[in-house]
């Protein structure tokens, strides 16, 4: 037998023995028995590979310190060493917090305390104004100047010296690297020690970072101890670094940094200077705020008392970082941009990781919650959730959204039915498609029913969803118990007896040209604004479901010639010799009630609902009356 300990008969021990429990730091070796499905951010992630973004990378994934996922794509491994650019400002904070713990820095230190020849008002600046980029330095050496590509801080310094100062310090929030040369400087003549050395001391030996270091070996210009970007790690250094931070400046039960220091990290230090509007946070989280940073790290998310719920420090090369506190986890994901190529942007790429992170967990956590997979007959694969029990009811997302957009209804209906949502074909979890196929989303829904045994069902659909209800009517209407179109019609597109002309194939390859010059960021907020608007004015409870699934869109659809999904023009011809028996419901947001409906016109027999205090995203706009009035159309048909 081993001599060796099990961590589970270790915490028997410490709990005997009324000794405080240490919290467990995670390795390859001590994963969690797999109960998460991480398939599809792995397919994510393969993707950037297989596009060329990136020749490698990895990720790792720890929830209430147990390891949950690890994987390795393209060409990186476990000893994989990485420059990561601005995810090492998180690094270079934390080392100087422990100076602070020591007591030979103060966070209100001036500059010029400690380099008195910044005689300016860049001299007035406190550190921790130049670790929260609110010191009215220049974020970079202006074109003409030499990049700051210097091998040491002293020298680093000296250049900044006659650089003009921006603003005064406390007025304005500038993302950039120039401050923290300094901040870094003031460590260095605070404690004796140049920069390398205080990290290694501080830092990366307590936490057993062997291969993490600001000062490289070779003499690469931009390889500089720059504390903005100039760091270099592995995978599993920089999770040893989270999960510190994330258990209050503790690692393997000892203190390396105090909860005050942490606290303070985790801050709100911008205050009332001016942020810019397109500013990080606003372009990832889709959040108008100002409290949007604090020592070396994002506060990407925040509760609605501004306590901070998820904390990062991403890097344009890609490396991500981050600490999900609402939800117990903390990841980082590995990698250094190879190509910037389609639209695709590294920096505002892999911070939709915690966004992919939160729906396994949410999967994971709802144990009555039956998921999986179904194959359709051209071999595509559809994602699918079910819950409750009772007559089915099938939920169908619109363009650009995913399952989730669901979340209103999915958990409330299911207390009466049997209710099923997925993800259409090109959408979340399910299969992209071919430019090729032949398959409807009407004939997904039909081989989704078979493969769940449904001979009929609820089927209720919004906007894109409500185009293939109208679809599934002319189609399928023998499987329908009912039939909800929530702000559906009939989509003014070609059908499938329609094919590409020249002129149309070539006219879709210009906008999909012009969409990737744009990129793929820039044009998913232009939609995302086009949805969460309404004359001007910002429909502000859809904001941060709507960009949340925005963001997680793959975006397959604007950047191909998409098959014929809907019957579009075909549409009419169907209806008008079909006699529509099922009981039919158009659900209208009231703000769109003056659009002509052609649906209503094709089914005569079809009743139109309005709904109050919502416009074209009617159910998460306004979600209880939503529920209301299709329970209502639900309980008449039961009546009927």
């Amino acid at each position: 037998m081993s001599d060796k300990k099990s961590p589970i008969l270790l915490i028997c021990i410490f709990l005997l023995l009324g000794l405080p429990q240490v919290p467990l730091v995670v390795s390859a070796q001590k994963m969690r028995s797999p109960k998460y499905d991480f398939a599809y951010l792995d397919r994510k992630i393969q993707g950037w590979v297989d596009s060329g973004y990136y020749k490698g990378s990895s990720i790792i994934v720890v929830k209430d310190n147990q390891l949950i996922h690890q994987k390795f794509y393209g060409n990186y491994s476990a000893g994989t060493v990485a420059y990561i650019a601005s995810a090492g400002k998180w690094l270079a904070a934390a080392t100087i917090a422990a100076v602070v713990d020591e007591g030979k820095l103060s966070w209100n230190d001036p500059v010029n305390k400690w380099l008195p020849e910044f005689k300016d008002v860049k001299g007035q600046a406190t550190l921790r104004q130049l670790l929260s980029h609110t010191a009215g330095y220049p974020d970079y050496q202006p074109k003409a100047n030499r990049t700051d590509d210097y091998q040491t801080l002293s020298e680093s310094v000296v250049a900044l010296l006659n650089l003009p100062a921006d603003t005064l310090p406390g007025t304005k929030f500038k993302y950039g690297g120039l401050a923290m040369q300094v901040a870094g400087r003031m460590a260095e003549l605070a404690t004796g020690k140049d920069w390398e050395m205080i990290f290694q001391h501080k830092i990366a030996g307590p936490l057993q970072m062997e291969a993490t270091h600001f000062t490289p070996v070779d003499a690469t210009p931009g390889h500089s101890p720059m504390l903005g970007g100039g760091a270099r790690t592995t995978l599993q250094d920089y999770a040893n670094f989270l999960n510190m931070i994330s258990n209050n400046g503790l690692f393997k039960g000892k203190q390396i940094l105090s909860f005050k220091a942490i606290q303070e990290m985790q801050a709100d230090q911008v205050g009332k200077a001016y942020v810019a509007p397109a500013e990080y946070v606003a372009n990832a989280r889709a959040s108008a705020r100002n409290d949007i940073y604090g020592l070396g790290e994002w506060r990407e998310e925040v509760d609605g008392q501004g306590n901070v719920e998820l904390i990062s420090s991403p890097s344009w090369a890609g490396a991500y970082p981050w600490i999900d506190k609402k939800h117990g986890v903390y990841g980082f994901f590995l990698a250094r941009v190879d190509q910037m190529k389609n639209g695709f942007n590294s920096f505002l790429g892999s911070p939709v990781l915690p966004y992919l992170v939160r729906d396994v967990l949410l999967q994971a956590a709802n144990p009555e919650l039956k998921h999986g997979y179904i194959s359709t007959p051209d071999r595509a694969r559809l994602y699918y959730e079910e819950l409750g029990k009772g007559e089915p009811l099938v939920l169908i997302h619109g363009h650009s959204f995913d399952r989730s957009e669901w979340d209103p209804q999915f958990f409330e209906l299911s207390k009466k039915y049997r209710v099923i949502r997925y993800d259409l074909r090109g959408y979340g979890w399910s299969s992209m498609p071919s430019e090729e196929q032949k398959a409807l989303h009407a004939d997904d829904l039909a081989a989704l029913l078979d493969a769940l045994k449904i001979n009929k069902a609820h089927i209720v659909g919004l906007s894109l969803g409500g185009f293939i209800v109208s679809d599934f009517i002319a189609l399928y209407q023998s499987r329908i118990l009912t039939a909800t179109a929530a702000s559906g019609d009939f989509f003014k597109v070609k059908g499938p007896s329609q094919a590409w002309t020249k002129e149309e194939w070539d006219k879709q390859s210009a906008k999909i040209k012009a969409w990737q010059l744009k990129g793929a960021d820039a044009m998913k907020r232009e939609w995302f604004n086009a949805l969460t608007k309404r004359n001007g004015q910002v429909i502000e409870n859809l904001r941060k479901p709507i960009w949340a699934m925005i963001y997680k869109w793959d975006a397959w659809q604007p950047q191909h010639h998409e098959p014929r999904f809907l019957l579009g023009e075909d549409l009419s011809a169907k209806l008008q010799v079909l006699k529509v028996t099922v009981p039919v419901m158009v659900l209208t947001g009231e703000a769109d009630a003056g659009h002509q409906n052609k649906l209503l016109a094709a089914i005569p027999s079809a009743k139109q609902v309005f709904i109050t205090n919502a416009g074209h995203v009617s159910n998460l706009e306004n979600p209880k009356g939503f529920n209301e009035a299709l329970l209502n159309f639900l309980s008449w048909y039961k009546e009927e």
